[in-house]
């Protein structure tokens, strides 16, 4: 009993918790990669979003269907979105750079990665 007479609690809120203030897109890891990466991200609200993965020309390569997702940072490789190097038909993308774009309701943002084989 005197031990929790005694006992203190110490709380700190993690920031990772806290909601973030705009939506973000944020640099893939590892990059360049082979044959897989991991693309964070951070929402203000709650949204619908996609993914979608570009060669230089373009072309569209995969598309990666999040759905609805709620707000918060998705910065670890078991929450960031993940893209395999794989295009829409499973075929392995070639070697080269790519560009990752992120819709999430009105806010559209693109980065480029590169996949070495």
């Amino acid at each position: 009993m005197e031990d929790l007479e005694n006992a203190v609690a110490h709380f700190t809120l993690n920031t990772d918790l806290r909601i973030p203030n705009q939506n973000q897109l944020l640099a893939n890891y590892p990059n360049p990669f082979n044959p897989e990466t991991w693309i964070p991200f951070e929402l203000s609200q709650d949204t619908e979003m996609t993914v979608t993965i570009y060669d230089v020309e373009g072309k569209r390569i995969r598309q990666l269907e999040l759905g609805m997702v709620t707000a918060g940072r998705y910065t670890t490789a078991d929450q960031a979105a993940y893209w395999d190097g794989k295009s829409e038909t499973g075929e392995p993308v070639v070697s080269g750079a790519y560009f990752y774009q992120l819709q999430a309701g009105d806010y559209t943002e693109t980065r480029k990665m590169v996949i070495l084989k």
